[in-house]
């Protein structure tokens, strides 16, 4: 994994808005059709995004997850021992949450006047051994990314796949006699991914926001076992990442809700040392929001694994204003100055299209807020490297 060495280099969280082509397509695939052409659209939008991303001035870039309807259930048809649920699909899955019960009129405001423009996501039972099948998906999206990067010039790539942790959430076990069971057989299949987007030649990011939003749902818990619940399935992904040099995995965590008060999100001091449990390279995090942006100092006090580096989020998805690049610089600074200026790759909160059609941030927003991470990381590195 290439380190901030002359400057610093900038990245993303994965998603990015798609197109209302690509969109069509989603769509379409989710009703059953799947036109000959579509593979090629895919494979042209794949070749856009790209070349957006590198002429925007991100040096550390990835398909913007254009093949997928989300981050999470595109395993749909890449795990097998799962049929569709019959059970009636769940609401929002923030019901119940923390956030929820202490804003409840806002939650019913937004229900009633956001657009419903998201993926249609099919929820699944498992109902036998799972095994990892979608060699077949995955290999066109590493054909497509590599294809794509012959016409750039960036520093590196990555591919985003999500966590074990993500499938149990998102997936009903009815097969497997325990969680733990359950946990680890996803981890055993999700593994075979991970290693073959490594094997590809690119960084693989592990999504995985319900490690630190699992405080938030569930307020019957308390913190120490949120932490408990946490150990587990860390040792899962960590089971998964068996085999994968610890230099080519990034990590990503955040707290899903985007706008949102906000008040009941897990705090980094409280989840820090756990999530440098997970055998990665590089840990990207929430950093630029107001409800997370003070935590910084987190950093100052703890003891960053040989070799790793940050990946902070010094611009948010959780508000449409597009940040000034000096307020940019200055949140890059603070990490630089905290565990060293080649130890940060300044990064984004979250993703900007995190399931195909969502709508909280408008694409023309997303690309002015990256294009001001890459400016702002601009004029940090000719702070951090005056004189040197």
């Amino acid at each position: 994994m290439k380190r901030s060495t002359g400057r610093i280099l900038t990245t993303h969280a994965g998603s990015l808005p798609r197109t209302d082509e690509v969109l069509a397509i989603l769509r379409a695939r989710e009703n059953g059709r799947d036109e000959p052409q579509y593979s090629a659209q895919i494979k042209s939008a794949v070749a856009d995004v790209v070349r957006k991303q590198a002429e925007t001035g991100l040096d550390v870039v990835d398909d913007g997850e254009f093949s997928k309807p989300g981050f999470i259930h595109y395993v749909n048809e890449r795990l097998s021992g799962f049929e569709p649920s019959r059970e009636k699909a769940p609401g929002s899955p923030f019901a119940g949450s923390r956030e929820v019960r202490s804003f409840p009129e806002f939650y019913d405001w937004i229900a009633k006047t956001a657009p419903n423009t998201s993926s249609r996501a099919v929820h699944m039972d498992c109902v036998g051994p799972i095994k990892y099948k979608g060699h077949k998906q995955l290999q066109t999206d590493i054909e497509n990314l590599k294809a794509a990067l012959q016409k750039v010039k960036v520093e590196e790539a990555f591919m985003p796949a999500v966590s074990p942790s993500q499938v149990e959430d998102w997936q009903n076990n009815k097969y497997y006699k325990t969680d733990e069971e359950y946990l680890f057989a996803i981890a055993e299949a999700m593994g075979e991914e991970y290693k073959a987007i490594v094997d590809a030649g690119f960084l693989v990011q592990i999504d995985d926001p319900r490690l630190v939003t699992y405080y938030n749902m569930k307020p019957g818990l308390s913190l120490e076992d949120c932490r408990k619940w946490a150990e587990v399935h860390i040792e899962a992904l960590n089971h998964a990442l068996r085999g994968v040099p610890r230099d080519r995995v990034r990590f990503h965590t955040c707290y899903s809700i985007n706008m949102g008060p906000r008040v009941h999100d897990m705090q980094l001091k409280d989840v820090v040392d756990l999530i440098l449990k997970v055998r990665a390279g590089a840990y990207s995090f929430e950093a630029a929001n107001p409800r997370h942006e003070h935590e910084w100092r987190v950093w100052e006090n703890v003891k960053l694994p040989e070799g790793a580096i940050l990946i902070p989020g010094v611009i948010t998805q959780s508000s449409v204003l597009v940040e000034h690049p000096e307020l940019v610089a200055e949140r890059i600074a603070r990490f630089a100055k905290t565990v060293g200026r080649e130890n940060v790759i300044a990064g984004a909160d979250c993703g900007f299209g995190t399931f195909a059609g969502s709508m909280e941030i408008h694409p023309t927003v997303a690309w002015a807020k990256l294009a001001a991470l890459a400016e702002g990381a601009r004029l940090a590195s000719k702070q951090l490297w005056s004189g040197a």
